[in-house]
């Protein structure tokens, strides 16, 4: 009563087939439950993946965040170098313009002086002058 095409018995006597049904049940119910776990797993790796990639992208951020900010520190140091330069330059032209103000004046006085004694000079010529003559 063996049928070779199927490989098990004719459905005549019932107790070992219940049995093969029963052990079919349980492989397959372990396969479910393999398959779920799996699925679990893959769906743990996929929320980790995310995760990890939203954590680099925040770093990411982050560092281009970092970088503007060294950037517009930087952008102000060199602002205030420039003013600062300007600054100098100013008070070096101011300074400059000082000593040509004294310069002109020291030489306005010269100048006032040697007229001064010029006319002294004239005078005393002139004094003598007039002396001889009376």
């Amino acid at each position: 009563m063996l049928d070779n095409k199927q490989g098990k018995r004719a459905k005549t006597g019932g107790s070992r087939d219940l049995k093969k049904k029963k052990k079919k049940k349980k492989k397959k119910k372990k396969k479910k439950k393999k398959k779920k776990k799996k699925k679990k797993k893959k769906k743990k790796k996929e929320k980790e993946k995310e995760e990890k990639e939203k954590e680099k992208e925040k770093e990411k951020e982050e560092k281009e965040k970092e970088e503007k900010e060294k950037e517009k520190e930087k952008e102000k140091e060199e602002k205030e170098k420039e003013k600062e330069k300007e600054k100098k330059e100013k008070e070096k032209e101011k300074e400059k313009e000082k000593e040509k103000k004294e310069k002109e004046k020291k030489e306005k006085e010269k100048e006032k002086e040697k007229e001064k004694k010029k006319k002294k000079k004239k005078k005393k010529k002139k004094q003598t002058c007039s002396n001889d003559i009376t």
